[in-house]
């Protein structure tokens, strides 16, 4: 696999006064390499103890007299609880205790505060296979199994609802009382300008449905917690969560205690994904059964129990209808989405709008309609996977596109090329474009592919291709593009407090410390946030020791979600290490005598560049400041400007700057077989600047190894209300064997917002694989596959349609009969200039 780098000039954002490195720092080195750690293809800090197994997971914990946690769980898609008699579980030895719903507080909870429709221990009903019903701690997990059996429950079943199409059906039967109707969670309507009107202006326009099949994180590590109640009342919980500072939250609200009693820690996450962001059943009963028993108590899933309760990828149906004109511009677009959102609300609420509201940020989308619907179904609940609402409405937009090309006789990668968003602008829905590369990503990629030749050399349908490994292969090439944010503009409960904070200390050996709530869940932030004060400090990562995640000791920071960790924790750490440094750059100023914007901070010194004989080690620096300010520690914070839109729902969406990608397949296709190989793919992503070019390529082919599993095999799938492959045998994910060659070009932009310039990585080259691998599916046999994942069957049945004259597509041929309500009407801001950017310290 390879990288490669380079700079954008078209839509790039360059300091205007000077003040990359703020008052008392030194300038840019000349030379080819700007700064001493930004931009080096650094190791991650934790990589030696990762590599070694010294890193301890939450599953890891052992403590002193410990019990071991399970739950039960319903067997049942949607039923009422009639009775729970745990009289055998009790009795049996070893168990220490057994709670049901009656033993916690009635109260309900969820991550977002329009959505607080879970129970940690369902008390009247189920709506899902694998919802909690009672929990046990005992000696051992052996015997926490055995009790969980001897538990009686007596159920009433009820109809499950396993559909969007059946839930809304039968209104009759209500999964939740609350909601936009019966059984739909939540319906949204937003228009910008005249749609119709826009279609009136239109050479062409396309109507067309797809759908995305809901799929799982797939994390290597499962969920476990461990809760531990002390003598004095209060309570420490250890999670593989993402959201230490939510979960901290809701466990002050579910268990009734004040928050300041209760320390959450976010243990080392072995995959997160977007599966780790929810507050858990098993968090709240191991911290209960921990208040009983007096001991701590570990509950950890078993690999069935995270598939059902995943909180992944919504299944998707979508309409979609767009205007163009002959030379492939777009005049207006109209999207329509149903959401099958499972049994609780989770991040649904968000989701449903991220269908919708990203498209507008990547081209030229003058006037937009958009209608979403989440809809509850008795399947488990989905949320937030990797790129949040967006890679389906971007593979509907994605393959739409391509369809329109080739009606309008134009090569796909150039009319992407001609309709790409201005640089800072405003969308139709108010949403502000910062930097954009995404034109330099698709020369990059397109040049590097051969895109050209093949795409019009390799004549599709049934002529065949000309460089396929035997008459049965056919080649194809596909294209598509992607946007995605680089943090959400606003937290999940409303304040007007910072999103990220830090603190940062210097010690007195010469070593910093960096005290952060930020999760690292394996894109790196950690590193992130060594690497940033090493830069301002002049010191090695290595000096930096980074203590992340603890609710008692470190500043709040909102989560690992949204891609929002290096742009927001990224400032803040910039902003505490830069007044670290102005307080040593005075002391060492007056022990040298010279004025402390002279000095430069490199190679652990501090000194005059031009009499660097002279310059102060920094752990005597350091010394001479505390000497003359007392303890050295510096706080910083971060709050993402406020550009939300002045309409009901414009608070989803806004982000301090987008990032943007391109991506070029090519496989062939076995017309016998209908098999799939991918041999390459070309990825080009505007990261605004690599922080460290190493871990931004592991990002962006681990989000390309992910979408070639969501295009072509991963699908969570239910029968009589039953997950079809919960373990890791059945559901299928690509291996080494199925991973092809990934060529990763980076593109930096240098945006205003960001840390150095820094976008995000770890979410948006996931989204233009899937449509791209779609396009190359119809370039190689002629075969429209409107519906993920794409499978053999899919094709050949696709390739017998076209053999008996009829459109080779595959896919949803209808849509519900469903009523959105009447849009929130709001001006199109297409085109208008952006608010004004920040130059920010250090951020150009």
């Amino acid at each position: 696999m390879s990288v490669e780098s380079g700079g954008s000039s078209a839509g790039s954002a360059r300091a205007t006064d000077g003040g990359r490195f703020g008052r008392g720092a030194e300038p840019p080195s000349e030379g080819k390499h700007e700064f001493a750690v930004i931009g080096r293809p650094l190791p991650k800090i934790d990589a030696w103890a990762k590599v070694t197994g010294e890193t301890r997971y939450a599953d890891d914990f052992f403590l002193p007299r410990m019990a071991y946690g399970r739950l039960l769980r319903s067997p049942h898609a949607h039923a009422r609880i009639r009775s729970i008699d745990a009289t055998r579980a009790r009795a049996l030895p070893g168990v220490y205790a057994v709670i049901t719903g009656a033993d916690l507080p009635r109260v309900k909870f969820g991550i977002l505060p329009v959505s607080q429709d879970e129970e940690a221990l369902c008390t009247e009903k189920v709506r899902m296979v694998g919802d909690a019903v009672a929990a046990v701690a005992a000696v051992d997990e052996e015997t926490a199994d055995h009790a969980c059996r001897l538990i009686d429950v007596e159920y009433e079943p009820l109809r499950a609802l396993m559909s969007i199409e059946e839930s809304l059906a039968h209104p009759e039967v209500r999964i939740h009382e609350y909601g936009d109707g019966p059984n739909v969670h939540k319906n949204v309507a937003l228009q910008f300008g005249d749609v119709e009107a826009a279609f009136a202006r239109a050479d062409l326009v396309r109507e067309d449905v797809f759908f995305y099949e809901g799929n799982t994180h797939l994390p290597m590590e499962q969920h476990a917690a461990v809760a531990s109640a002390g003598p004095d009342g209060k309570l420490t919980l250890w999670s593989s969560t993402q959201t230490p500072h939510y979960v901290h939250r809701l466990l002050a609200k579910i268990l009734e205690m004040p928050a300041a009693h209760i320390r959450v820690v976010a243990t080392p996450v072995g995959g997160g994904f977007g599966g780790k962001l929810d507050p858990f059943a098993h968090e709240i009963a191991a911290c209960r059964l921990s208040q009983l028993t007096g001991r701590p108590v570990k509950i950890a899933c078993t690999r069935e129990e995270v598939f059902y309760i995943h909180r992944g990828r919504h299944p998707v149906l979508m309409w979609i209808k767009t205007g163009f004109t002959k030379h492939g511009e777009i005049t207006g677009c109209h999207l329509r989405t149903w959401l099958d959102g499972g049994a609780y609300g989770s991040y649904g609420v968000a989701s449903t709008f991220y269908t919708g509201v990203i498209n507008p940020v990547t081209y030229k989308i003058p006037v937009y309609k958009f209608e979403g619907a989440r809809v509850f179904t008795n399947k488990p609940p989905c949320g937030p996977k990797r790129g949040h609402g967006t890679p389906q409405p971007r593979f509907a937009l994605e393959c739409q596109i391509d369809k329109a090309a080739e009606q309008l006789g134009l090569d796909p990668a150039e009319m992407r090329k001609r309709i790409l968003a201005e640089p800072f602008t405003k969308t139709a829905n108010h949403l502000t474009v910062t930097t954009i590369g995404l034109g330099e990503c698709i020369d990059r990629v397109v040049e590097a592919s051969g895109w050209r030749a093949k795409w019009g050399g390799w004549r599709s349908q049934s002529e065949g291709a000309s460089a396929a490994p035997s008459d049965n292969r056919r080649r194809g090439v596909g294209i598509a593009c992607s946007a995605y944010l680089t943090g959400a503009g606003t937290a999940v409960y409303w304040n007007s407090m910072p999103h990220s904070g830090v603190i940062v200390r210097a010690d007195r050996s010469g070593g910093v410390a960096v005290l952060c709530g930020a999760t690292d869940i394996g894109q790196g932030s950690d590193s992130i946030l060594a690497y940033l004060p090493a830069e301002i400090l002049g010191i090695d990562p290595k000096d930096v020791h980074v203590h992340p995640a603890d609710t008692s000791l470190t500043p709040v920071d909102l989560g690992s979600y949204s891609s929002r960790v290096t742009l927001m924790c990224g400032m803040a750490a910039i902003q505490a290490s830069q007044r670290l440094r102005e307080v040593v750059a005075r002391a060492v100023a007056r022990k040298l005598e010279v004025d402390p914007g002279a000095l430069a901070f490199r190679e652990r010194k501090v000194g005059v560049p031009d009499d660097w004989e002279k310059a102060v080690d920094f752990a005597q620096a350091v010394e001479l400041a505390e000497a003359m300010h007392g303890v050295l520690a510096f706080a910083g914070s971060y709050a993402p400007p406020k550009r939300a839109g002045k309409y009901k729902g414009g608070g989803v969406g806004p982000s301090p700057c987008y990032s943007y990608s391109a991506c070029v397949v090519e496989l062939s296709v076995d017309e016998e077989t209908g098999e799939i190989e991918l041999h390459d793919v070309w990825i080009g992503h505007d990261i605004g600047r690599a922080l460290n070019p190493l871990l931004v390529e592991g990002q962006v082919e681990g989000s390309v190894y992910m979408g070639i599993g969501e295009a072509l095999m991963e699908g969570q799938v239910f029968r009589n209300g039953v997950h079809k492959q919960p373990s890791l045998l059945e559901y299928k994910s690509p291996t080494t064997l199925e991973t092809p060659e990934i060529h990763t070009f980076l593109v930096e932009t240098d945006d205003p917002e960001g840390p150095f310039g820094a976008k995000e990585a770890g979410q948006g080259p996931l989204l233009p694989v899937i449509p791209a691998i779609a396009n190359a599916v119809y370039h190689a046999v002629g075969v429209r596959c409107d519906e993920v994942p794409i499978t053999p069957e899919m094709i050949l049945k696709g390739l017998e349609l076209r053999r008996r004259g009829k459109a080779a597509r595959v896919g949803p041929e209808r849509i519900p009969r469903f009523t959105f309500k009447e849009p929130v009407v709001v001006e199109s801001a297409f085109g208008q200039p952006a608010d004004a950017i920040a130059v920010r310290p250090f951020a150009q």
